[in-house]
């Protein structure tokens, strides 16, 4: 694997997601402590079946380092003016902790599940960036607003609208997976948030080149990439053949997805998405149990890191080595709460 060098000399964070499934609201504060009191670097929430940014105002209000991260948060089921509302207020809140990661989602979702318009996803993206920063600007500085694109046009504020800015505005950071909106990653954020569906080979020679384009070039010595990478391990035959069953039937899930064939294609796998894509369509009940168990091992190791517990934070380490500067533990497949936190504290060992 080419060696590619793009994090900074600061040593890597480790965070940790806190919105596991059937998590509640009322348990946020307590896991946000456990995080903060355990040494981590920061934590996450991804929007699945609550709101990320209600879950991270509890977490701020129950702790005071960790830094507070969306992992994603759907940029296009909001407009720029309801987020940056939002997230002004949370980034005062916490004393400058949030960090707003943002991704796209996929059409039928924008459409059919949020009722909100799609099209252009890497242009619309860079505006909604761009629109969230000139209102925090307008905001911060007393200056006119006056955004005007061709998605969004944000040109009306009063001082009854205009809320106070006691903090920095937060660090953008940006989900991708394809070359577009990896180059909009690199033309407009403050970070990338790696997709889960991806492979280290996929990393170094597509996702970093195309951050670079975007950013002209060279990325900012500041820019951060985020890993998500999946973890197939467990502390005995049983807890591994789980977890190597949950996380091989989420990799078919992604595997059928059109928008996530570039990586299938960059390793010769192109013909297993096509599998995949046809199976997801069909009436068989038991269709995303059968993918999971046709997806082969080849591909469930390039994606995931897998061994022994003891195995996963130094291949995790050298997966990311010279390009991530940020691990998020992904929790997908480990369903013991205890070996997910000795994972991150060890993984954050052994990044450092």
């Amino acid at each position: 694997m080419p060696e590619t060098t793009t994090a900074s000399v600061a040593a890597p964070k480790v965070v940790l997601p806190i919105g596991p499934p059937g998590q509640q609201l009322a348990d946020t504060a307590a896991l946000a402590r456990l995080a903060e009191d355990a040494g981590l670097d920061g934590i996450s929430y991804a929007e699945l079946s609550s709101d990320p940014l209600l879950h991270l105002t509890v977490a701020a209000g129950s702790t005071s380092r960790v830094d507070l991260m969306t992992n994603i948060l759907v940029a296009f089921a909001r407009s720029p003016m309801t987020l940056a509302t939002q997230a002004r207020a949370l980034q005062d809140y916490s004393g400058g902790r949030l960090i707003l990661g943002l991704g796209s989602q996929i059409k039928p979702h924008v459409e059919r599940r949020f009722s909100m318009p799609w099209s252009a996803p890497a242009a619309r993206m860079a505006e909604f960036v761009a629109a969230l920063r000139a209102i925090w600007f307008a905001w911060a500085t007393g200056e006119k607003l006056d955004f005007r694109g061709d998605f969004y046009t944000h040109t009306l504020m009063t001082p009854m609208f205009t809320p106070p800015s006691q903090t920095p505005a937060p660090k953008v950071f940006i989900a991708a997976v394809g070359p577009k909106m990896c180059e909009t990653a690199g033309a407009v954020a403050d970070g990338l948030l790696v997709h889960g569906f991806s492979t280290e080979r996929y990393l170094r020679e597509m996702t970093v080149p195309a951050l670079e384009r975007g950013a002209g070039g060279r990325l900012r010595d500041d820019f951060e990439i985020v890993d998500l990478s999946f973890v197939v391990t467990g502390r005995s035959d049983e807890e591994f053949a789980a977890s190597a069953k949950a996380v091989k039937q989420q990799l078919a899930f992604y595997a059928s997805t059109p928008a996530y064939l570039p990586v299938l294609e960059l390793h010769g796998w192109q013909d297993l998405g096509a599998e995949m894509h046809a199976l997801s369509k069909s009436d068989d009940p038991d269709r995303w149990t059968k993918m999971g168990e046709r997806l082969p091992d080849e591909v469930l190791e390039a994606f995931a890191v897998v061994g022994t517990p003891a195995d996963i934070p130094g291949k995790l380490a050298a997966r990311g080595q010279g390009v991530v500067s940020r691990y998020s533990v992904n929790t997908l497949g480990i369903d013991d709460p205890d070996l997910v936190m000795q994972l991150a504290r060890e993984i954050q060992n052994a990044v450092r």
